[in-house]
């Protein structure tokens, strides 16, 4: 379940793509840029955007917990997890069986 946060975050970062890609394209404009391919630079620069700051967020909601042994690379990627399964994740990533190559 998403928080409402996210959400928030989620629209903001869409709201901010279309603001950056409307700028982009008033200042094309000024320059004799044919509308259809201003249109495409702006849905262009949209997608950009929003993806960028899409990760970003998803980022930022993101934990990961890895085995502390030494050549393991066991990790674990949790996201809007509650603290209870957060713990039970980060006591398993602590306590996996270890390869022994």
């Amino acid at each position: 379940m998403k928080s409402t946060r996210h959400r928030v975050l989620t629209a903001c970062a869409a709201a901010l793509s279309a603001a950056l890609a409307v700028a982009i394209g008033v200042r094309l404009s000024g320059y004799g840029v044919p509308p259809v391919l201003l249109l495409a630079c702006c849905l262009s620069c949209v997608a950009t955007f929003a993806s960028l700051l899409f990760r970003l967020i998803s980022a930022m909601s993101t934990t990961i917990h890895r085995c502390g042994r030494a050549g393991c690379d066991f990790s674990v990627s949790l996201t809007h997890t509650d603290s209870a399964e957060n713990r039970r994740w980060q006591e398993i990533a602590a306590s996996h069986p270890h390869r022994t190559h």
